[in-house]
C-alpha cells in the first residue's frame, strides 16, 4: 500500500512492516502507540524504523494513519484520570507531597 510520510511516498505491506520491526525492542510509550506482534510501540520509533526518516521529520498521526490502513491496532495515550477523592489540583498536590514537617 501506498503512504504517504513526511511528504515521501512508500510503498509498505504489513508484513514489511512486522518483518522491520522483528527484534526492535519497544521503548517507553509516552503518547500514541501501535500494537505490532504482541508488542506496543511508540509511533514515531515505528515511524522511524521503517521511514529511515528521522522523527522530527513527520508527525505520529501520518503514521498512525497508515498503520491503521495496514491493519494494525494504534491507541492514544490514556487522559490521566481525575485526583482521588474529588479533590482539587492544588488539594491533590498537598496531598501528594506531605505535610510539612515541623
Amino acid at each position: 500500500m501506498r503512504c504517504v510520510i513526511a511528504r515521501f511516498p512508500f510503498d509498505l505491506t504489513k508484513n514489511g512492516v512486522l518483518d522491520s520491526m522483528k527484534g526492535a525492542k519497544p521503548e517507553e510509550i509516552t503518547g500514541e502507540s501501535v500494537i505490532i506482534g504482541r508488542r506496543a510501540y511508540p509511533v514515531k520509533q515505528v515511524g522511524q524504523v521503517i521511514t529511515g526518516q528521522d522523527r522530527r521529520d513527520f508527525t505520529a498521526r501520518e503514521v498512525v494513519r497508515a498503520m491503521t490502513r495496514l491493519g494494525f491496532t494504534c491507541r492514544s495515550l490514556p487522559q490521566s484520570s481525575a485526583p482521588a477523592h474529588g479533590l482539587d489540583p492544588v488539594q491533590h498536590a498537598s496531598a501528594t507531597l506531605g505535610a510539612p514537617s515541623a
